[in-house]
């Protein structure tokens, strides 16, 4: 007989993880701002294993038709995982699953967002997950809110989330691939920090209440710290583009003043030449030149008349 797979323990009496941490820790979290020159704004996020690039077209004008909103902007959302993604390969046609992550991010991202200021236009949202971990629709709303904002849209805030779930009947943040599968529930939360509105909450598997507002406690602090994670990641990224300009600006004013400056003594050169081919004349060169000036001055002038008389 083969042998069982040996069950993995998720979460010792400790509190301490399969992974080594503990029931409030998060993964490590990375967000890198405007990885992609085509498009208006994107983001790369690496959250523990999981990578997700977003990336945000418009607002632009809306086709077909039909579908503009004569008062407010379209956000349309699209959630793909690449077929190399997961373990087993993924077919490359969207599944139910990912039909229903685009149509929740799209939701959670529109609360956010000054719509009314872009009517009968379109904000295309486009989420690839590179490689998933456990997380992903948490880590993609994260992306996709930096992304948007990347692309100069006008939000009310950004969208920061994390998702909670159960091993072993403890309340733990931040379930990785392993937990998610083998753990008894799953609660992915996002909200906006400023306004504390909540624009994503699903629950999968059975929450007691005492678990759920345990879960929520967690989930608070922890999408604020995500938060500024964000804000963070977007302040570097103005900061170097601040800094390029500055670069371009004195790259401009340096070439001006070094013209000037060679400029200048070349005038300096060409006067100096002159005055020494000058002094390096004969002086019976400038003697006959003299002479030669003066016999031009001295001869006069025959009028018309004086030519005929003398015919």
């Amino acid at each position: 007989m083969a042998k069982e797979k040996e069950k993995t323990v998720l979460i010792t009496k400790d509190g301490t993880r399969h992974d080594g941490r503990k029931k409030e820790d998060i993964r490590e979290i990375k967000f890198e701002v405007g990885v992609l020159d085509r498009a208006d704004g994107s983001c790369l996020i690496n959250w523990g294993r999981n990578k997700i690039l977003a990336a945000v077209y418009g607002p632009r004008e809306l086709h077909p038709k039909h579908m503009q909103m004569p008062d407010k902007a379209l956000i349309r959302c699209e959630y793909r995982m690449a077929t190399f993604s997961v373990p087993e390969r993924k077919r490359p046609a969207p599944n139910r699953r990912e039909r229903e992550i685009s149509k929740i991010l799209g939701e959670a991202l529109k609360p956010a967002v000054f719509d009314y200021l872009y009517p009968r236009s379109v904000i295309d949202v486009f989420i690839e997950v590179i490689q998933a971990d456990g997380g992903s629709r948490c880590a993609a709303v994260c992306a996709a809110s930096l992304a948007i904002a990347d692309a100069g849209v006008p939000m009310k805030d950004l969208v920061a989330g994390c998702a909670a779930g159960i091993l072993d009947g403890q309340v733990v943040l931040d379930l990785d691939d392993v937990e998610d599968k083998e753990g008894d529930g799953d609660l992915p939360f996002a909200y906006l920090p400023h306004t504390e509105e909540v624009v994503l909450l699903q629950s999968d598997g059975i929450f007691s209440q005492k678990e759920y507002k345990e879960a929520l406690d967690m989930l608070i602090p922890a999408s604020k710290k995500i938060y500024q994670m964000q804000r963070d990641a977007l302040t570097n990224r103005y900061s170097r583009i601040t800094e390029k300009v500055i670069e371009t600006l004195d790259k401009e004013k340096t070439p001006a003043k070094s013209k000037e400056k060679k400029t200048e003594p070349a005038k300096k050169d060409s006067k100096k030449k002159a005055d020494d081919k000058k002094d390096k004349e004969p002086a019976a060169e400038k003697a006959e030149k003299k002479k030669s000036g003066k016999r031009i001055l001295g001869k006069k002038k025959t009028s018309p008349k004086e030519k005929a008389e003398k015919k």
